[in-house]
Parts: C-alpha cells; sequence; structure tokens
C-alpha cells in the first residue's frame, strides 16, 4: 500500500507544493541521444516505467541494467548478498581522480580497512559533541543573513559558506588555511567538471586517454591537493608538539585499525579529507539549499517550522528535540537525493527475484526515482514533512528510503551530516523568511555527482522579528 501523509492534513489544507523536475521519457531514446542527455542532465533520462515497476532490466550503452526499486530486493541486494556487488567501474572512473582512493571509492580489504579505521570518528558521542559548534555556526550564518533584510542572496552560496564553517568548526579547527569562498568554488568547479558523464568512461576507454572533464578539473584537483597537504604538514607538527586539538583531523591522523592496530597512509588520509571536504560538505549544503528552496513555496510548512524553532531553547537547538525540522530536511532529501543514484557491478552470477543478473552487468538503486516511486508514496512528488512524522514514518519500509545509501556502505557521516543540517536550517529559519523572485527561472535539478538548481537560486531575504532581535 503507497503510504498516505495526506491524512494528517485537514481537509480544507491548500494543495502542497510540487516542485518542477524533469518529466520521465515514455521510450529509449537511441544511443546518441541517450548519451547526449545523460551528459547534459543524467536524471532526464529516466523512463516512466522506472518508477512504476519494482524491477526494469534492458540493454543500453552501458551494457545490461537492471534498476531495482523493490524495497526487499534492495535489502538483498545491499545487505544479504553485498559481498556479490562492488562499486562499478564507470563510478571509479569519474570520481577517483579527484578524489583518490578514500572511503568513497575503495574497494575490498582496502575499504573494510579504511572502514573499520574511520567508524570510530563518526560515533554517536563524537557526533553529539559536534552540536556546539554546529551550533555556533548555525549562530553566525543567522546574523549574516538577518543583516541582508530586503537584499537578495544566493542561497546555494550561502549554504555553502555555513557547511565550510562547520567542517572549520568540527574537522579542522586550526583552519583550513583557505579562503572557503575560494574553496567551495573550486568544489563547485571540480563537480561540474566530472559531474558530465563521458562517453569515454561509459565505453571503457583506457584511463590514459584524456577526458575533458578531467582536464577542466585539473585546478581544482591541484588546489584540494595544497590545501589538504598544508592542512596535513601543520597538524603533524602541532601533534609531535602534543598541541594538536582534538578534532576529527587530529583522530584522523591517529586513527588506528581496532583489529589490526594498523593507521592509515598518508595517502589514505589525504584522499579522506578531500572526501569530506567535497563530497561531505557538498550533499549537506544541497540539501539545506533544496530546503530552504521548498519552504519558501510552502507556507503551511514554513510557518510549522518556524513556531518549533521559536520555540525552542534560544542558546542552542538540540536537533533531537526539533522533529518536524528533521522532518523537512528528511523530505528535502527524498525529492533531491544527495546522491541520485547508486550502481553496483555483479562480480558473479546472480539472480534478484525472477531477474537474472549475468557477471559484471550494472545494477542500480536511484534513490531519486526510489523516493518518488508509484507503488511505494502517496503524491510522491509533493513536499509533504508530515510523511516523516510518528506513525507515517514509522511505516517507510527501511529500504524504500536511502539518502545516505543502506548496508555495508551506508554513508558513515549520515548522523553527523543530519544533526548538522537539523541544527543549520533551524538557525535561519529562525532569523529570515527566503522569497524566490517571480522572475526567477525555473528551479529545475541538474545532477552533476549530486544534485543542485540548475540556474542557481537567488532568492530576496526578509528579517523576522527574531533574527533583527540578534542583531540588537
Amino acid at each position: 500500500m503507497p503510504l498516505n501523509p495526506t491524512e494528517l492534513t485537514a481537509p480544507l489544507a491548500p494543495p502542497r507544493f510540487r516542485p518542477p523536475v524533469p518529466p520521465p521519457m515514455r521510450v529509449q531514446p537511441g544511443l546518441f541521444a541517450f548519451l547526449k542527455a545523460v551528459r547534459a542532465n543524467p536524471i532526464t533520462t529516466w523512463l516512466d516505467e522506472h518508477f512504476h515497476q519494482p524491477v526494469v532490466a534492458g540493454e543500453g550503452a552501458l551494457g545490461r541494467v537492471t534498476v531495482v526499486s523493490d524495497p526487499a530486493l534492495i535489502r538483498y541486494l545491499y545487505v544479504d548478498n553485498a559481498a556479490n556487488y562492488r562499486k562499478d567501474d564507470l563510478q571509479r572512473r569519474v570520481l577517483a581522480p579527484g578524489l583518490g582512493n578514500g572511503l568513497l571509492t575503495a574497494e575490498g580489504d582496502e575499504w573494510r580497512l579504511q572502514r573499520r579505521t574511520l567508524a570510530p570518528l563518526f560515533s554517536a558521542r563524537h557526533v553529539l559533541g559536534f552540536a556546539e559548534p554546529m551550533n555556533q555556526a548555525g549562530a553566525r550564518i543567522a546574523r549574516r543573513l538577518a543583516r541582508r533584510d530586503g537584499a537578495s542572496v544566493d542561497v546555494a552560496l550561502e549554504m555553502t559558506r555555513v557547511t565550510l564553517d562547520v567542517l572549520e568548526r568540527t574537522i579542522f579547527t586550526q583552519g583550513l588555511s583557505s579562503d572557503p569562498d575560494a574553496l567551495g568554488r573550486a568544489i563547485t568547479r571540480f563537480l561540474e567538471a566530472v559531474g558530465p558523464i563521458d562517453p569515454l568512461d561509459v565505453f571503457g576507454v583506457p584511463s590514459f586517454v584524456p577526458r575533458i572533464g578531467r582536464l577542466r578539473a585539473r585546478p581544482a584537483t591541484r588546489f584540494f591537493e595544497e590545501v589538504v597537504d598544508e592542512l596535513i604538514a601543520r597538524r603533524r607538527a602541532l601533534i609531535e608538539r602534543g598541541t594538536a586539538p582534538s578534532d576529527l583531523l587530529t583522530l584522523l591522523l591517529r586513527a588506528q585499525d581496532p583489529e589490526t592496530g594498523q593507521g592509515l597512509t598518508d595517502y589514505e588520509v589525504k584522499a579522506n579529507i578531500v572526501t569530506f571536504i567535497a563530497a561531505g560538505h557538498e550533499t549537506t549544503a544541497n540539501a539545506l539549499t533544496w530546503a530552504l528552496y521548498c519552504l519558501s513555496q510552502d507556507p503551511v510548512a514554513r510557518e510549522r517550522l518556524e513556531a518549533e524553532v521559536d520555540a525552542a531553547e534560544a542558546s542552542g537547538f538540540d536537533a533531537e528535540a526539533l522533529p518536524f525540522t528533521r522532518a523537512v530536511m528528511e523530505e528535502a532529501m527524498r525529492l533531491f537525493p544527495p546522491v541520485p543514484f547508486i550502481s553496483r557491478q555483479a562480480i558473479a552470477e546472480d539472480r534478484i527475484g525472477r531477474i537474472k543478473i549475468p557477471r559484471g552487468s550494472l545494477v542500480i538503486v536511484a534513490p531519486y526515482v526510489l523516493h518518488r516511486h508509484r507503488t511505494l508514496w502517496d503524491d510522491p512528488d509533493a513536499f509533504v514533512p508530515e510523511r516523516f512524522l510518528g506513525e507515517t514514518r514509522a511505516a517507510i519500509p527501511r529500504f524504500a528510503y536511502l539518502p545516505f545509501g543502506a548496508g555495508p556502505r551506508v554513508c558513515i557521516g549520515q548522523s553527523f551530516s543530519l544533526q548538522e543540517a537539523v541544527i543549520l536550517l533551524a538557525h535561519i529559519v529562525r532569523a529570515v523568511r527566503f522569497t524566490l523572485p517571480a522572475d526567477h527561472a525555473p528551479v529545475v535539478p541538474l545532477h552533476r555527482v549530486t544534485l543542485r538548481p540548475e540556474n542557481g537560486l537567488r532568492m530576496g531575504v526578509t528579517a523576522r522579528d527574531s533574527g533583527r532581535t540578534a542583531l540588537a
């Protein structure tokens, strides 16, 4: 049965906001049309049947591909038989040149060593300890936005700034040794460069053949390397003097595999720092951007959220005490998942339900499709945060909602990211309201590794009474 969050709303409640998205294709395009579309914006290439059928298998430019949207079969893929599925070659060809062989791209024993080593850094105790610096970053952006009362701001840029501020207060407390705006621009340039899928990667052309995207990404990649090298050098010096702060960077450099006592190599440390900066910050910034956009179009949800944060403790927000704020973030990540699709490659022949999975073929779980699937969600294209409250939230099948993935490779920083997003959103909403100009171009998601607004998101700022009070 589809979930029915609308039962929680009043009969005469206004219709809920449905963010514009590219319509699904009716039929599979030809090879060249597909390659052109997938390079421009991959989410435009999903077929209508993907949003209606639990499993869709077929041959295409990527060879044999099976798209799975049945929660029970997803569990089999990610948990019961996870050992038979590895990160596919296409993902590694796209991401590894910039992100290195860190936790996001490593495989086999190398990945298991990194995962065991890094897991304690994101324990519940450590993450809870980051609430105070997250609140400090939230209060700072709230003051900055309230000072822009009556002006307009690039919301996506502001979310980039505040999430980098959180990184500096939690992971790199001695600073990033770089202008945060310059770092944010470098991250954006890197993702925009490597995000478009190159036909050479689709057809498995050897990596020594130059790719346009990788050539364009080189300046950003070099910038990352310089920033990270300096971070590590400065921190190692502090560790040797015994004056290093106890943040995630120090913990990363001191981390040891609990089974072997082995630490990470310098290469692995660098790769994971780049991953935390680029992938970790980017996903949270985008999730906040989409949440604020949806709230600007839904006065019912916005007013309920404002009432919740206005009634909360003014000295600092507790993410666990803000259920509707969390529901807004979860709904924003349902509609605009940080990672729109997750692909795996079968190591050995398998069977998922009644579908044969040939050895070496791709199996895809696409949160963008799964979260809008017609058999799993009621009114799937509407922004309805209430679906993540109470009994309705409990009724969502575990593997129907995957903003952070699932199974052994579930995002290691999911609790960090969600706590950060809830706290930051609460501070922002308490301080200001955003208004989308009437002449703004349609806000459509663009898939560039993550999902971001295609035409940017410049909105007008109005300080609320609490925001003006904070400046008084």
